[in-house]
C-alpha cells in the first residue's frame, strides 16, 4: 500500500494564447478606428509681454487682418494673391535682401493667409522672419 499523498499539479497558465488573441483585437482595433482631424480650431494666438523695439529702418511690418487683407508698412495692398505680396515687398525691401520681415497677424486671421506672407517673402528673396505679438496679458 502506498500511503504517499500525491500532490496534485499546479496548473499552468499559458499566456501565449491570451496574448495571441489580445494582439488580434489590437489589429482589430487599429484597422477599424476612424481618425477624425480636425480643420478648423478656435485658437488664440500667443502675447508677450516685452518692449516694443523701436522700429529701424531694415524693418518691413506686414499686417494681416482678420479678413485676410495685407499691410506692408502701413499701406493697404491691393489683392489678396502671393504674387502681388511678393511684389510689394520686393519693392518695399528695395534691394536689401537682410531686411527684416515681421508678420503682424490679427488673432482672428486665416492660417492661410499668415502662410501667404512667409510664401510672398521666400519668393521676394526675404529670409529673415518674425512675427510680433500683443503687449500684454490678454487679447
Amino acid at each position: 500500500m502506498n500511503f504517499h499523498r500525491q500532490r496534485p499539479e499546479e496548473p499552468e497558465i499559458n499566456l501565449i494564447p491570451f496574448i495571441d488573441v489580445l494582439l488580434v483585437i489590437l489589429i482589430f482595433l487599429m484597422l477599424s478606428t476612424t481618425y477624425s482631424r480636425f480643420t478648423e480650431l478656435q485658437v488664440n494666438l500667443p502675447t508677450a509681454n516685452a518692449d516694443k523695439l523701436p522700429e529701424r529702418p531694415g524693418e518691413i511690418i506686414v499686417a494681416v487682418s482678420g479678413d485676410g487683407r495685407y499691410s506692408v508698412r502701413g499701406e493697404l495692398v491691393d489683392g489678396r494673391s502671393v504674387e502681388q505680396l511678393s511684389a510689394v515687398l520686393s519693392a518695399a525691401a528695395a534691394g536689401n535682401r537682410d531686411a527684416m520681415v515681421i508678420v503682424s497677424a490679427d488673432a482672428l486671421a486665416a492660417h492661410q493667409s499668415v502662410m501667404n506672407v512667409l510664401d510672398a517673402a521666400r519668393r521676394a528673396g526675404l529670409v529673415r522672419l518674425t512675427f510680433a505679438a500683443q503687449a500684454g496679458g490678454t487679447p
